[in-house]
């Protein structure tokens, strides 16, 4: 069985579809991951949503313990204010895909410091829901 590809959403992704549709798109998380399971094949996918920092972590380091190909990580909010996911990116050795749907940079200025994107082997955002394509993409072609 090839290796997993694990792919870990943050706080509130799971209102995705309701919650700021203008921003983020009507696409629920769960088509969100249809798509990657379509995409994905044979390569087996971890898809997994929290709004617990600390789950977070715990899910990067089960991906090492795993072996997992790589991580496609929506860290949300996270992703501006945790030490412990850049921690926990920087003391794994699978490569961490940082994906967001809209482009931080766009956005308020504290959204535009990733912590994750400090340690992340690449970073897809702004492409909605695609953004997650791309990265397992990139993924599939061992760019990372």
């Amino acid at each position: 069985m090839s290796k997993p590809v694990y792919v870990l959403g943050g706080p509130n992704l799971n209102l995705l579809g309701s919650r700021e549709p203008e921003i983020y798109g009507r696409d629920t998380l769960e088509d969100i991951h249809q798509r990657l399971r379509t995409l994905a094949g044979s390569t087996p996918l971890e898809l997994r949503q929290t709004n617990h920092e600390g789950m977070l972590v715990d899910w990067l380091h089960e991906a090492q313990a795993q072996g997992a190909r790589a991580v496609l990580l929506n860290a949300a909010a996270y992703t501006h204010t945790s030490i412990a996911l850049l921690d926990a990116i920087k003391a794994i050795t699978v490569p961490v895909i940082e994906v967001h749907l809209s482009d931080p940079k766009t956005r308020e200025a504290f959204r535009h410091l990733s912590y994750v994107g400090m340690a992340a082997a690449a970073t897809v955002e702004g492409l909605g829901p695609q953004s997650y394509l791309v990265a397992l993409e990139k993924v599939a072609r061992g760019e990372v």
